[in-house]
């Protein structure tokens, strides 16, 4: 089976004239278990390999792949993208990054989790799930408890010079515990992601899913009123990941974000600066150079709540007069690249999430939010979205409340910002630390 630096250079010699080609490579390992009642209940092995085909000819990009490929099969690959140039429309913007040096990451792979064996991987499950069904006796089952790993490897070159590649490692478990009392159920989850078993902490994960759960049993609706809100860090990830999208230069350029023509304008508190940084270890999605191979670099999208940028790749930055800030980003091999995040997050603020609880009496903490994707407008930012939570009542965590809705507009949320915690969290590549809003409508009876 041909290496993957050996199917890169098949592409790019593959070339003719003054084509611009660049090869994407990857391959990836995965394992999933699922427990259930002291038992696997599934057991998945996936693999995947292939190569994608970038060509730019004449301003005109074609595109091709293939799967698990030979080395004849990528130059066929390179001979599809051709073809399917020609039936592509000029674009001026069109092209392929010139070489730049990234800085290796090689923390991002451990060896022995690569070799951890199978029946270690299951062995966690089991555990995980008799942890989150042993602890309390309102909760004996799950509605899911997983453990999955990957290892994979990346590589990419072009006619422009780049030529790279970086392996990884990455693990991760979830929990959803089911709380029951009488014919009440209600559910709470944990997840964490890490690149060794030894940094999920999972018996933590379990504790946390059942504690979540079981406090939220007898909830009630609250009456509707404007009251101080917090964000714990379940909650707050599901609004950031909006942001994410309002912050890409593509969907800037096509009109389609609340933050266009604002740059170095006040969009938030002071209190509030949002970063993605490609680089930064303790963030899961760190990676030496983005999907095409442009190195990963820290950017301050919004700092002390100034607009001061957006995020770019190759293509959007020649559009807009700008530099990539290192966030192409793809689907997998079958994609061309778009415009993404990396470790994308609050920076920690100073206060303790105990103390904003306190600045918060009689208002809500919100733990779990649904619907922000389809509730929320990504271009006047208006949201109305359902919400669980807890009351706080003399600066501690009272009734459970549920069934209630929060309203307001993203603008609007961002410079109502009066606290933000020094708990700062990754959930995937989306880190939040608890957050409190001044004041926000919580709709309920």
């Amino acid at each position: 089976m041909p290496d993957l630096r050996e199917l890169c250079a098949a592409a790019v010699d593959a070339a003719e004239g003054d084509e611009a080609a660049e090869v994407f490579a990857e391959e990836t390992r995965r394992t999933e278990v699922e427990a259930r009642r002291g038992e696997v209940e599934g057991l998945t092995f996936a693999e995947s390999r292939g190569v994608g085909v970038r060509l730019i000819s004449g301003e005109r990009l074609g595109y091709a792949w293939a799967a698990d490929p030979s080395v004849e099969e990528v130059r066929q690959a390179v001979g599809q993208a051709r073809e399917n140039a020609r039936f592509g429309t000029p674009d001026g913007f069109n092209a392929l990054p010139v070489a730049q040096a990234a800085e290796p990451i090689r923390e991002l792979f451990h060896p022995d989790q690569a070799r951890m064996p199978t029946d270690r991987k299951v062995r966690t499950a089991l555990d995980l799930e008799h942890l989150a069904t042993s602890s309390d006796p309102r909760v004996t089952k799950t509605d899911a408890c997983r453990y999955g790993d990957a290892v994979s490897r990346v590589a990419i070159a072009s006619t422009a010079g780049v030529s790279a590649e970086y392996a990884r490692t990455d693990c991760w478990v979830l929990v959803v515990a089911l709380a029951e009392d009488g014919d009440e159920t209600q559910t709470g989850y944990s997840f964490r992601v890490g690149r060794e078993t030894s940094e999920l902490e999972w018996p933590d994960i379990a504790s946390e899913a059942v504690g979540r759960a079981t406090r939220m049993l007898g909830a009630a609706k609250p009456p509707t009123a404007r009251v101080p809100v917090v964000l714990d860090p379940f909650a707050g990830s599901a609004f950031l990941e909006v942001l994410a999208g309002a912050l890409s230069a593509d969907a800037v350029q096509k009109g389609r974000s609340l933050f266009a023509n604002l740059l170095g304008e006040p969009v938030a508190s002071p209190l509030v600066t949002l970063v993605d940084d490609g680089r930064l270890l303790t963030g899961p999605a760190a990676s030496p150079f983005d999907d095409e191979g442009v190195p990963s670099e820290r950017t301050e999208l919004i700092a002390h709540g100034t607009l001061m940028s957006f995020l770019h790749n190759t293509y959007t930055a020649r559009r807009g007069s700008a530099r990539s800030t290192g966030n192409a980003k793809r689907a997998g091999f079958r994609s061309v690249p778009g415009v993404g995040t990396s470790n994308f997050y609050v920076e920690a603020g100073t206060a303790d999430p105990r103390d904003i609880l306190r600045k918060a009496d009689g208002g809500v903490l919100i733990q779990e939010v649904s619907g922000v994707h389809s509730g929320a407008n990504p271009i006047s930012g208006e949201f109305s979205v359902g919400a669980t939570g807890l009351r706080i009542r003399d600066g501690e965590l009272a009734e459970p409340l549920r069934e209630m809705t929060i309203a307001s507009t993203l603008p609007e949320m961002l410079k109502a910002v009066a606290a933000v915690g020094d708990d700062l969290r990754f959930f995937s590549s989306v880190g939040v630390p608890t957050i409190l809003i001044g004041e926000m409508t919580v709709a309920g009876v």
